[in-house]
């Protein structure tokens, strides 16, 4: 071994591997081949009418949007009723004869007069406390007289003037307490100030129920044939009753037989017991 190959250098240099080159790539000047990524699919663009109906579906509701729905429910059933009812009664006018609706306005044009009247009534009451110079003894008459006609809007005291007398046939018994109680509710609408039905003072607090083939009468059992004796305008009370689908109309139906006679002098006598209210109390004492 010579001298040269002992020197540290060329010893390293015999223990590592030659060097490898590289080799070329296949191809006068090619270059590397490189690999691109696909590129990552783009969602469709959503059309306007396509975002309404994602946003509109499935529904989301909220408690103040259900309770909304329901109250314009109840408003739109109650607004339909309402029409259907208008409809109804209009298209029995339409039905009616022209005397019929001459009767009808004549009726609404007296309901109009006696509430003006009252209303004068009152006014002058006012005018007379306030100019009399005896306040003390002018509502002293006062009193005596209002008490009065509440005694006979109560049913305490007797009461005559002119009306008119109704009768109410039913051969067959069809007639109900609900057609009588109607026909109650029609003659206090007409102006009604007094009413006896077969010796039963009727009051504020009369009821009418079904007893059979009889009807009773704040527990008072009546037979027909039905009698009303009447106090009030006869002008304004027999109209009431005999417009179109009306009170006699209604019992005509059911095979009743109804007359109705007017006299410029009735006599209300049935009389009632003043009754103590148990609680209630003036507010004046």
């Amino acid at each position: 071994m010579s001298e040269k190959d002992d020197k540290p250098e060329n010893r390293l240099r015999k223990e590592l591997p030659e060097e490898v080159p590289a080799e070329a790539p296949e191809g006068d000047g090619a270059t590397p081949e490189v690999v691109e990524e696909a590129p990552e699919e783009k969602e469709p663009a959503l059309t306007g009418r396509q975002r309404l109906v994602n946003g509109l579906w499935p529904p989301r509701v909220t408690r103040a949007q259900l309770i909304v729905a329901v109250l314009l429910f109840g408003l739109g059933f109650g607004l339909a009723i309402q029409v259907a009812s208008n409809s109804a009664s209009d298209s029995a006018l339409r039905g009616a004869r022209q005397e019929d609706l001459v009767r009808i306005l004549d009726e609404l044009d007296d309901r109009t007069q006696r509430l003006d009247d009252e209303k004068q009534g009152l006014e002058k009451q006012r005018q007379e406390l306030e100019n009399s110079s005896d306040q003390a003894e002018e509502a002293r008459k006062q009193t005596i007289e209002k008490e009065r006609q509440l005694g006979i809007l109560a049913g305490t005291v007797a009461a005559q003037g002119p009306g008119i007398t109704m009768t109410i046939e039913d051969a067959k018994g069809a007639v109900e307490a609900d057609s009588l109680l109607d026909t109650i509710q029609e003659l206090r609408a007409a102006g009604a100030e007094a009413i006896q039905v077969n010796g039963v003072r009727v009051v504020a607090s009369t009821y009418f129920t079904d007893s059979g083939k009889s009807v009773t009468v704040d527990g008072n059992k009546i037979n027909a044939p039905y009698r009303f004796k009447v106090i009030g305008k006869p002008a304004d009370l027999e109209p009431a009753l005999n417009i179109p689908g009306g009170v006699v109309q209604t019992l005509e139906k059911e095979q009743a037989t109804v007359t109705v006679e007017r006299s410029n002098k009735i006599v209300v006598d049935a009389l009632r017991a003043a009754k103590q209210p148990d609680y209630a109390r003036s507010s004046s004492q």
